[in-house]
């Protein structure tokens, strides 16, 4: 007898972190899933609600009761995004993580495209969205453009678009790498220096389907200064992978 839907361990595992995204939780699973029925492989959605002070908690109750292998895990205080993102990922059960913004600006049907990433030689560990036609405003795409900048010549991590959400990465990889405040900005940084290798793709940017973002010129700028330094020194000290034997 065939193994039920539930006990077959799914391939992908959406990731994704929420805080007050009340009106846009039924909105993005009604793309979501239709773009991950047609890979014909077995997938979850795993979201974490970052202590949600609106109604996230009862939109998301009410969509697991319309939508297989949706799994829910809420924090009792808010962490912050990198926080809750490794929570979902401590979550997850598949071997490839696909990590999606909460807030509709990344177009579902952008996942084929990571996942034709994979068929290259050799694999990526992590692939990238880099988005294309950004649809922020001007402020914000002028800082980014700004930041972007100043990472690229400290880290040389050659990322053209660290803000991007959509991204594609090896669960087992992603476990490797350091836990902190705000490491979700640094993703192909890291990996490159736990080893792996990293791809990107060009991506669609959407408006905002619903609600306010989040960050602002404020809790960007001086965090992400702080940040950069921080990671410019983690990126100086060895990893594991730079052992070439253990006994």
């Amino acid at each position: 007898m065939p193994p039920s839907p539930s006990a077959v361990p799914p391939k992908y595992s959406v990731v994704i972190t929420v805080y007050n995204e009340e009106g846009n939780i039924d909105p993005v699973l009604a793309e979501l899933y239709p773009a991950l029925e047609q890979l014909g492989e077995p997938f979850e959605v795993v979201y974490c609600d970052d202590a949600s002070t609106d109604a996230t908690a009862r939109r998301l109750a009410a969509a697991r009761e319309r939508y297989p292998h949706l799994r829910v895990v809420r924090h009792r205080a808010n962490g912050g995004k990198s926080r809750a993102l490794w929570t979902a990922v401590d979550c997850a059960r598949g071997e490839w993580l696909i990590m999606l913004d909460g807030d509709g600006q990344n177009d579902p049907a952008d996942i084929a495209g990571l996942l034709a990433k994979l068929r290259e030689v050799p694999v990526p560990t992590l692939v990238a969205g880099t988005r294309r036609r950004r649809r922020d405003s001007w402020l914000k795409r002028l800082s980014s453009r700004i930041a972007n900048k100043v990472r690229r010549a400290v880290l040389k991590d050659d990322t053209p678009d660290t803000g991007c959400g959509l991204k594609l990465c090896r669960r087992e990889a992603f476990l490797r790498l350091p836990r902190f405040d705000h490491s979700h900005r640094f993703l192909p940084a890291l990996v490159r220096r736990d080893g792996g290798s990293v791809a990107f793709v060009e991506v669609t940017d959407r408006p905002r389907l619903s609600g306010q973002s989040k960050y602002g010129l404020r809790n960007r700028l001086w965090t992400g200064i702080v940040d950069l330094a921080g990671v410019y020194w983690l990126m100086r000290r060895p990893t594991r992978s730079a052992i070439e034997n253990e006994e």
